[in-house]
């Protein structure tokens, strides 16, 4: 059993913002950055090994050598790597999005549907998320709110601060709002079907595109209710299990039971600095400059 590094892969979408250069150490000469895929065999953008015998590797090239059995038995059901973490600066609002759910996903574009949560790292004040319908609604109410650009009206608006934890579910309509860091965990995907952006153009001088028909057919159109998570067990569904891990920086934390031959781990530092160390190796890890695994 190993303990890798990983570097992020960057991406500069129109609504990010600084922090996680500035704050978070990340590596970045552009002018926005809006989110770093910290851990991802996703080819649009997969993150590198910085250490060890496969540094300069990409995650799937270190797979692919080493063999599927580092990531345990439980992935063994997974056609691909099953999550994808990513850190998320939204400086302004998301787009309200949807993603669909496996059997829709890769029957139409040959990849995992998604469901995701979030963890609030840091929210402004007043800051808020769109999170389902206030009340359900019908499908040709749905399309009709999109067309007439009335959709925000219906959306159920959720005020966030720091260490909120929302659990969203393929086929719920969302969107993260401007002022809010955050640290997502996800299943293996970049589908996602824009129905409502502000009217924003993107760099080729354009509107950015809108999915409304795949929207309509994937939404869940009732409303849901803002569950509250316990810690340290944050999350738990059939892709991830997300656990909250508080340190005093003396104390020494074992996490027998979280690695095993079922599965791997993979460790965000979300606040000061530490080393972690697995199977006689270790590796100094501060916030969150490094992503880190056992495998």
């Amino acid at each position: 059993m190993s303990v890798y590094k990983l570097k992020p892969s960057c991406k500069d979408y129109l609504w990010g913002g600084h922090r996680l250069v500035d704050e978070y150490g990340k590596e970045y000469d552009g002018d926005v950055l809006a989110e770093t895929w910290e851990l991802s065999c996703h080819p649009d953008g997969p993150s590198t090994i910085v250490n060890g015998l496969y540094a300069g590797k990409t995650l799937e090239q270190y797979i692919e050598a080493a063999g599927k059995e580092v990531l345990g038995t439980n992935c063994r059901r997974f056609r691909d790597f099953p999550i994808l973490i990513k850190f998320i600066d939204a400086k302004q609002n998301l787009s309200i999005q949807v993603h669909p759910d496996n059997r829709y996903a890769l029957k139409n574009e040959g990849q995992y549907g998604k469901t995701e949560m979030w963890y609030v790292m840091d929210a402004e004040k007043d800051a808020f998320l769109y999170y389902g319908f206030k009340t359900e609604i019908s499908k040709e109410e749905f399309a009709r709110r999109i067309q007439e650009d009335t959709l925000l009206e219906v959306l159920n608006a959720v005020p966030v601060q720091k260490g909120d934890v929302l659990f969203i579910e393929s086929g719920t309509i969302h969107a993260i709002g401007a002022g809010i860091l955050i640290a997502e965990i996800q299943q293996n995907s970049n589908v996602t079907y824009r129905v409502y952006d502000y009217g924003r153009v993107g760099k080729d001088g354009k509107k950015r595109d809108l999915h409304i028909e795949k929207a309509l057919a994937v939404t869940n159109r009732v409303p849901l209710i803002k569950s509250k998570s316990s810690y340290p067990h944050v999350a738990d569904c059939d892709y991830f299990t997300v656990d909250k891990l508080n340190l005093d920086g003396r104390m020494m934390r074992r996490m027998e039971g979280f690695v095993s031959e079922e599965s791997f781990v993979s460790i965000l530092i979300l606040d000061g600095e530490g080393t972690v160390s697995c199977g006689g190796q270790e590796a100094e890890i501060v916030q969150d400059k490094d992503a880190a695994g056992d495998m």
